[in-house]
């Protein structure tokens, strides 16, 4: 039975919360060099991209045009999943820096119009 598009949406939002939390204060280097960091980080994005499918599936009519990038960061998770030998540090930075923040935003933003967050 699928879970509730809000249960999904808190998963993104949490892990979001925790790349942040983990990467606050610490530079491209320290990221490179810090194995726990790394793992971290990974693992929290995988979540990201597993939520995001899941919910796309049991919930596509309510999620797809508010998340237009879905398919990157579903793909990016696989990458990270099963392509790890692959993952470049300085494409995990980027998107550390530049994406996770708004998706964070995004899927906040979601969830206060779905009336389960404060405004």
């Amino acid at each position: 039975m699928p879970r509730d598009l809000r249960v999904y949406l808190y998963d993104i939002a949490e892990a979001c919360a925790l790349v942040g939390d983990f990467t606050r204060g610490k530079s491209a280097d320290d990221y490179a060099r810090d194995p726990l960091i790394r793992a971290g980080v990974e693992r929290e994005l995988e979540i990201v991209g597993e939520a995001l499918s899941q919910a796309l599936r049991f919930h596509a009519a309510a999620l797809s045009d508010q998340i237009p990038e879905a398919p990157r960061i579903i793909a990016f998770r696989n990458r990270l999943a099963h392509g790890y030998a692959s993952v470049v540090d300085d494409v995990v930075w980027a998107i550390v820096e530049a994406d996770v923040p708004v998706l964070g935003r995004r899927v906040d933003d979601l969830l206060t119009a779905l009336g389960d967050r404060d405004t």
